[in-house]
């Protein structure tokens, strides 16, 4: 098969159509038409011999193969942006749109306080955040990066462990005051503790604790049942109950008093939180950018060795998508 510049053209037409999520849009970015857009897609189909999208009038989606397709183009033509941005003598440019993957709990208690910071560095930025209980595919619904608690999956993302954070186990001053404090991890029986539902199961997540070599699972019990951190934390803030959350997002909680931490001497499970993104080759500036700033909000609770240097305002979109 012949590779030649209609070839890229109708491939960068079908990235237009992945990242806006509509022919119609695509052809708006392009300057195109969208039945120029449609031929271009149906060129495409024809000289790979594969279908692209499934397509009603109401929606359009990858098909597998398309799927697999722009796995493997979309690091190419990041690459491709980059290598020119890079030879223009303007390679760290952060311009343009970033789409970003987050979880509930960074996004809420981490990232979006001082968003206000990336936003005053970069005016020639669209930030886009979209909250989200799991990961996703990553490439093929047009995210240029992620950033999540957990293991990274098993795939060709490049992943960048940025902090390890322990869980503590936490109440209110009023809730101590009027239900007394657990000592061991045993005493939670007696306790109202708030319950996290697992996205994956629906049934509530058990607590683990170690201590002097020991380990132990606890499958606590309590009226309130939730699917995300902010409403579990503000709950915890109220009242309502025990909880377990990631320490690195309840530090200001906790100096100020509006939480208190127990069993100090029960040592919860670590989570990891990485970046990910699709290729280590020529990253976009505006993803190295990012990526140096969520280090740079991390230093300011974890003291590390990170730094950043850059400097440059945008606008920020972000899409809710937990539950």
């Amino acid at each position: 098969m012949s590779f030649d510049g209609r070839m890229l053209a109708n491939i960068s037409v079908l990235a237009a159509i992945v990242h806006s999520g509509s022919f119609a849009r695509a052809a708006e970015a392009l300057g195109m038409s969208p039945s120029g857009v449609s031929r271009a897609v149906t060129r495409l189909e024809s000289s790979i011999g594969i279908r692209l999208f499934d397509r009603t009038t109401r929606s359009v989606t990858l098909t597998d193969e398309g799927r697999q397709l722009y796995a493997q183009i979309s690091p190419l033509l990041a690459g491709i942006g980059d290598a020119v941005t890079l030879a223009t003598g303007a390679s760290t440019a952060v311009q343009g749109r970033l789409r970003v993957n987050v979880d509930a709990f960074f996004a809420g208690r981490m990232l979006a306080p001082h968003i206000d910071k990336f936003l005053q560095r970069h005016p020639n930025l669209e930030l886009e955040l979209t909250v989200r209980d799991q990961l996703g595919d990553l490439v093929a619904e047009g995210f240029d990066i992620a950033v999540r608690f957990g293991q990274p999956p098993s795939s060709s993302l490049v992943a960048r462990r940025l902090l390890d954070t322990r869980t503590v186990t936490v109440a209110s001053p009023d809730y101590l005051k009027r239900r007394g404090r657990p000592n061991t991890p045993g005493d939670l029986a007696g306790h109202s503790c708030i319950q996290m539902k697992s996205a994956m199961t629906g049934l509530p997540l058990d607590w683990e604790y170690g201590s002097a070599g020991e380990k132990i699972t606890l499958r606590t019990s309590g009226r309130l049942l939730v699917n995300e951190s902010s409403t579990l934390i503000a709950a915890c803030v109220g009242g309502a109950g025990v909880a377990r959350v990631k320490a690195s997002g309840v530090k200001d909680l906790l100096a100020d008093n509006s939480l208190v931490e127990i069993l100090q001497d029960w040592q919860g499970e670590s989570f990891h939180l990485y970046a990910l993104y699709p290729s280590r080759h020529l990253p976009p500036a505006k993803v190295s950018a990012f990526i140096d700033f969520v280090t740079e909000v991390l230093d300011l609770s974890e003291p590390a060795a990170h730094s950043y240097r850059a400097r440059s305002t945008a606008r920020v979109k972000v899409v809710t998508d937990v539950g």
